[in-house]
């Protein structure tokens, strides 16, 4: 796989959460659908929690749902089932987690451990923090791979491995926590975790104008099920009117945002058939 550009040269003196940070702010300032900052260590500040408060705190689980059903009533005039706004912020936070770590992998070729007290969350406005941590995979051939936390993969497949491994230990505890309130299985919420690691690296890739080596990049690193992610990035093609290929997934776990919206379901979502995808591809374009 061709990273986009390419790995970056480290100074000598450099940390590995340097050369994190350097990565972070490429990738935000890409992503304007990554509503993120970069913070120091330290705690959260006022009004603010973070990853593992989500999963060790009750009373932090419910708030971070409830911000989100205020916000819901705020931008859709409608107050949200409980299941419906647990559901959308935790849509929110796999995208937005799931990208800071495939992020790095897409561009760099570099794995960071994002530990949930790495991430901090604005109840308020939903925004995120990333504290850049300390260690990262990567390849033989990386300039970083002599930085102290630096921990060298043999091969491809084995940090595509360590990216997986990577999303499936921060986001399992949250999962477990969140998963009554959203009324769902297992395998329906594996299913979200595995669209939103999917569509970000979808998503980054159009933003670097480079779509088809990100549905590359995001197949090779999901080419079918493996556990606990109960598919693959399984994308596939539809022919426009005009003889054009639009590539498009169909997704495994419901984000609920026909729930808000009943005009218009997301454009992966089960509910639209592939003409109406077709139709609304072309008129955007």
């Amino acid at each position: 796989m061709v990273m986009a550009p390419g790995t970056t040269a480290v100074p000598p003196a450099m940390s590995a959460a340097a050369a994190l940070t350097s990565t972070y702010r490429r990738l935000i300032a890409l992503c304007d659908a990554l509503d993120s900052r970069i913070a120091p260590p330290g705690p959260a500040r006022q009004g603010g929690i973070s990853g593992a408060d989500l999963t060790q705190d009750k009373d932090a689980l419910h708030a971070f749902v409830d911000a989100e059903a205020v916000r819901i009533r705020e931008r859709h005039g409608r107050t949200p089932r409980r299941d419906v706004a647990a559901s959308r912020v935790l849509h929110n936070y796999l995208w937005s987690v799931s990208l800071l770590m495939s992020g790095p992998w897409y561009m760099e070729r570099r794995v960071p451990r994002v530990h949930p007290d790495d991430v901090r969350l604005d109840l308020a406005t939903g925004a995120f923090e990333i504290v850049p941590g300390s260690d990262f995979a990567c390849l033989p051939d990386d300039p970083a791979a002599g930085l102290p936390g630096a921990r060298v993969t043999g091969h491809a497949e084995a940090l595509r491995a360590e990216l997986r491994a990577a999303v499936v230990d921060h986001v399992h505890p949250l999962l477990a926590a969140i998963g009554p309130q959203l009324r769902r299985g297992p395998r329906a919420l594996w299913g979200m975790a595995l669209d939103d690691l999917v569509s970000g690296i979808w998503h980054l890739g159009r933003m670097l104008d480079q779509e088809d080596q990100a549905l590359r990049a995001a197949t090779e690193l999901l080419p079918h099920s493996i556990p606990p992610f109960p598919g693959g990035a399984d994308f596939r093609r539809l022919t426009g009117r005009d003889g054009e290929g639009h590539p498009t997934r169909t997704r495994l776990g419901c984000c609920l945002y026909y729930k808000l919206d009943s005009a218009q379901a997301c454009l992966t979502c089960p509910r639209t058939c592939d003409s109406e995808r077709i139709r609304r591809l072309e008129t955007k374009a």
